[in-house]
């Protein structure tokens, strides 16, 4: 399991990090308890379309959720939408619930939620695997744009 493409990409970028085998989880808040961390440092990677082969990775909270208007908002479109789970598999390399901008087979933009700070826990590519890691490291690493976009 520690041969995910999330892996070795994180690896392969130099950045301090800790791989986390915790068992396959429910909730975000079981995932949480699993790994001795807040569920606020835990990162729900969402995939989200704003037109036809035009996605971008949210990073979310684990304790807060998108509001979609104010991700409409920030992006400057009138309509988004969640692709379903074989569509987001095909565009990002993961199924859902072990989705992560690490190793993805598309490099898509990212806008990650202001409140993301200190060591969080993002996927790993597999379930029951995280990869903690400091929010400014992956925000810098992969140029997010960190903004306002839950509730």
């Amino acid at each position: 399991m520690d041969n995910t493409p999330a892996i070795v990409a994180v690896e392969d970028t130099g950045i301090a990090h800790q791989v986390v085998h915790y068992g396959r989880a429910r909730t975000v808040e079981e995932s949480a308890e699993l790994q001795g961390i807040e569920t606020a440092a835990m990162v729900k990677t969402l995939v989200v379309r704003r037109s036809e082969n035009d996605f971008l990775f949210v990073l979310v909270s684990g304790d807060r959720s998108i509001d979609w208007a104010k991700l409409r908002g920030h992006l400057g479109v009138s309509r988004i939408s969640l692709p379903d789970a074989e569509e987001a598999k095909a565009v990002t390399g993961y199924e859902r619930g072990t989705i992560t901008p690490f190793g993805s087979s598309t490099q898509w933009p990212i806008v990650m939620d202001e409140r993301l700070s200190g060591s969080i826990a993002i996927g790993a590519g597999a379930h029951g695997v995280s990869i903690h890691i400091d929010a400014d490291d992956l925000a810098r690493h992969f140029n997010a744009d960190r903004a306002d976009v839950t509730k």
